[in-house]
């Protein structure tokens, strides 16, 4: 029974006429003992009519199976998701979604460690196929993290997702349509003669006077305002709403953004004040939806204004091309610098803004007097185009 020379346990046995070997085990890490009890066991098989090489296979199977499973590139990814603690709930939720509509469906119960660039590639590519290069990119960010995860795990050796640079058309730059200067006494006009409702009409008036982003606006709460201090602070995250989706994005940058108050903010404000406000509603949204005061106002409700007033919002104007009028206008003016503006606008900060304005009170009264300018500039701007610059040398 035992071979020697070859150091292995083996035993012949007949099955459906043919003669074959059933391999026990390495010798001597097999002891005696333990290599009769497994032969003892095959002819136990046999006598049942089962081939012991077959069983021996398909119990081999069904572990492999199970450490392929434990080894998928789905396991890993949820091991990887967990560890991401600090990320918002909104953000969380987002990637978790790609993956589950991207990623696991051509790769998610492979064994990381057979998975190679060409494997790692087909969701990527496939997204990038459809045109959404943006969720190519960031899928192929998901993978190459998850995969980094794997080897600081030991579960593989090495990361070929690295291997995938290059191999993605990155996504163009989205310029969001805004207009020129010149139109702006037009869109005032516009403003003022739109006939929809009173709270949008107010929404859009204010968000062109501070120009802050759409989320900003649409679930900020009263408590951000202070009317003595005339100040607007968003905070980095907001509290959740029950069942509204990204309730809780505060300032884009991840920290608070201080927006001063000027006078044609605050009557416009204390106007939203008389429809919004409401004793004791936890929900405390300045901008609430047409049916729901517990709800906000839909993203789409200043674009779909802008619209009736006979804006194309893919070509001439959006919501967030507020943001680009005003930016140019106080470039224009020369009274303001760009690293200023650029704070105010909330933009990531670049090393000259970040040295100049790290104090955000000591820059504060500049940047009331910056939106001042430019709420003024828009009054001056009501019947005839006045460039900023002449504005400016009425100062």
């Amino acid at each position: 029974m035992a071979s020697i020379d070859s150091k292995y346990w083996q035993t012949g046995y007949r099955f459906d006429g043919k003669q074959k070997v059933f391999s026990i085990g390495v010798y001597p890490a097999v002891s005696l003992a333990d290599a009769r009890q497994r032969r003892d066991e095959a002819k136990r098989l046999l006598a049942q009519g089962i081939d012991p090489n077959a069983k021996k296979q398909a119990d081999e199977k069904v572990l492999q199976e199970k450490r392929d499973k434990t080894r998928s590139f789905r396991v890993v990814a949820k091991s990887w998701f967990a560890t991401k603690t600090k990320w918002s709930e909104d953000y969380a939720d987002t990637v978790w979604k790609r993956l589950e509509t991207y990623v696991f469906p051509d790769i998610g119960d492979r064994n990381v460690s057979e998975l190679d660039t060409g494997d790692l590639l087909v969701p990527v590519k496939k997204a990038e196929t459809l045109g959404y290069l943006e969720i190519a990119m960031r899928i192929k960010q998901y993978i190459t993290a998850i995969l980094r995860h794997a080897v600081q795990q030991k579960l593989m050796r090495h990361n070929p997702a690295y291997d995938m640079e290059g191999a993605v058309q990155k996504p163009e730059t989205e310029h969001r349509p805004a207009l020129e200067l010149e139109e702006i006494p037009l869109l005032l006009e516009r403003i003022d003669a739109y006939k929809g409702r009173g709270l949008t009409t107010l929404a859009i008036k204010l968000n062109l006077l501070i120009f802050i982003r759409s989320s900003e606006l649409r679930f900020a709460r009263w408590s951000e305002i202070d009317f003595k201090s005339k100040l607007w602070v968003i905070p980095e995250q907001r509290e959740a709403i029950e069942n509204v989706k990204h309730s809780t994005r505060g300032a884009k940058m991840k920290r608070q953004h201080f927006v001063p108050l000027c006078r044609q903010a605050l009557k416009i404000l204390k106007e939203i004040r008389q429809l919004t406000y409401e004793e004791g509603n936890e929900a405390e949204l300045i901008f609430t939806g047409c049916y729901d005061s517990f709800k906000p106002m839909s993203e789409n409700t200043i674009n779909k204004a802008l619209r009736k007033m006979g804006y194309d919002t893919t070509q001439d104007i959006c919501g967030h091309g507020f943001r680009t009028l005003a930016c140019s206008a106080l470039i224009e003016s020369g009274l303001w610098s760009e690293d200023a503006v650029e704070l105010q606008m909330s933009h990531k900060e670049s090393n000259s803004v970040r040295a100049a304005y790290t104090h955000k009170a000591k820059h504060l009264d500049q940047r009331r007097l910056m939106l001042q300018w430019w709420a003024d500039f828009l009054d001056e701007n009501r019947y005839e185009m006045v460039r900023p610059f002449e504005f400016a040398q009425k100062q």
